[in-house]
């Protein structure tokens, strides 16, 4: 399994409404790609104090690589992607990204 995380780099004043229509074409691709198995998004309580730049993030969870690189060439993901990048503080530079290989449950 891949865990695909994203922390934004949001400034105070970045048009939600962006934010919110990104999150939602990403969500849509639940059931559109095929190996996505889940999407999650939230605001970063960064109770560690390590990602204060970061307020807000997603999670998407995938079968595998395969499944990875569907949502990346996917165009919903490319449309949300540019919309992020368009909001976050540096542009692509103020979207941080991991991509965790775990073992499934």
């Amino acid at each position: 399994m891949i865990r695909h995380i994203v922390l934004l780099n949001l400034p105070p004043r970045h048009d939600k409404a962006i934010l919110l229509e990104a999150l939602e074409l990403l969500d849509g691709l639940q059931g559109k790609v095929l190996g996505l198995l889940a999407f999650d998004h939230g605001p970063n309580a960064d109770y560690e104090g390590k990602t204060p730049d970061y307020p807000y993030g997603f999670v998407v969870t995938f079968t595998d690589r395969t499944a990875h690189l569907a949502y990346e060439a996917h165009p919903d993901h490319i449309r949300a992607g540019g919309m992020l990048v368009s909001i976050c503080a540096g542009g692509y530079d103020g979207i941080l990204v991991a991509d965790l290989v775990i073992k499934a449950a």
